[in-house]
């Protein structure tokens, strides 16, 4: 893990720190910043694997931050918040978060979401170490996933999704036709217990829909089983 690099932002030191001593433990790299402007320079000039952004922060927030990142990359971003409204976590998902913890949190937890998130992410870059190689080509209705590149493409246009999006997408095209709830949705992608009332599946579902559908709300690739679920048409 030691080429691993992880990048923390927070203005509060003492939560930066926190964070840096208990992924230092697992062998990541781990570099700091402290204001928005300072964490976007970083990016520009590091090959980073993992951004954990703060989003109340001075000047610019962790919300333009992750803006500015989705506009060219598709780095994993855990974002941290004081704030535990539902708003406030389907806003960051929205505009591309990956995860979402409310501060206080279990370091613990921080670590196993993070290598969760490299897990996607590494899966999604084949040339990076521990990166594995799938075998196959998804095709259905002009929708493209190689799995040995890990790309996706919609009628020949390459479609630039987030580790997440990419896993979701992936769950409902290997198996067309079949419903998935977003229970069985969230438990297989995040891999921990689905909350009542969570609508982190959702928000990622519009995320995708906007990325491959010609027309968002009326889609014809994901189609939503009211009651139910979700699945890939067949």
């Amino acid at each position: 893990m030691e080429d691993r690099k992880i990048l923390v932002v927070d203005d509060d030191a003492e939560i930066a720190n926190l964070i840096e001593i208990h992924l230092l433990s697992e062998g990541y790299q781990v570099m700091k910043a402290n204001a928005g402007t300072q964490a976007i320079d970083l990016i520009a000039r590091h090959d980073i694997h993992l951004v954990i952004l703060d989003v109340m922060m001075p000047g610019m927030d962790g919300l333009e931050v992750l803006r500015t990142i989705r506009k060219d990359r598709v780095t994993p971003v855990l974002m941290l918040s004081a704030k535990s409204e539902d708003v406030d976590k389907i806003l960051g998902l929205r505009m591309g978060a990956d995860d979402y913890l409310t501060k206080p949190f279990n370091p613990l937890e921080l670590v196993a979401r993070v290598k969760a998130q490299l897990r996607r992410y590494l899966q999604l870059n084949p040339g990076a170490p521990g990166a594995r190689a799938a075998d196959r080509v998804i095709a259905i209705r002009g929708l493209e996933i190689d799995e040995p590149k890990h790309t996706v493409s919609v009628d020949g246009k390459p479609v630039n999704l987030t580790p997440t999006e990419y896993d979701i997408l992936h769950l409902l095209a290997a198996n067309p036709g079949r419903v998935f709830s977003s229970e069985e949705i969230f438990e297989r992608v995040w891999k921990e217990r689905y909350f009542q009332s969570n609508n982190t599946v959702m928000v990622h579902i519009r995320k995708i829909r906007e990325k491959i559908e010609d027309d968002p709300g009326h889609p014809t690739l994901i189609k939503t089983v009211w009651g139910v679920g979700y699945k890939i048409a067949d």
